[in-house]
């Protein structure tokens, strides 16, 4: 028997998801960035978020006994490590103050890790649906 996702764990997943996301963008807007720095922070968000969400996915099916290509796996864990490596490489060169530096990195990983809450949460929620 599958337990449902509690709602408070829920709930804190999709905070976290929108603060993530929220902050990373609000970030970007009030930055005085280049436009081409902000579309690549911008395009680094969106390339982690899928990987992750497609991580997540991968991981999950594996556990599960749905097939999934060693291919497709290994992709999801590459996206997932160089999205984080853009990210790393775009704020060490970029010209922010430390504390700006720091907001992103912080804001892209809650980013990250609400997406894969979010999705954890969905799929174990459908799971239970299903035995009903």
């Amino acid at each position: 028997m599958q337990q449902k996702t509690s709602n408070a764990f829920v709930i804190a997943s999709w905070v976290a998801l929108g603060t993530g996301i929220f902050g990373f963008l609000v970030g970007l807007w009030q930055s005085e960035m280049l436009l081409n720095e902000k579309g690549y922070y911008f395009t680094v968000l969106m390339f982690g978020l899928f990987a992750v969400i497609s991580l997540q996915k991968s991981v999950r099916d594996r556990l599960e006994g749905v097939p999934v290509t060693s291919l497709y796996y290994n992709i999801c864990w590459f996206a997932t490590i160089l999205s984080i490596i853009l990210l790393a490489i775009g704020l060490w060169n970029a010209t922010l103050l430390p504390s700006e530096k720091g907001f992103y990195a912080f804001a892209f990983l809650l980013g990250l890790f609400g997406a894969i809450s979010v999705q954890k949460n969905t799929r174990d929620n459908l799971g239970t649906n299903k035995d009903q």
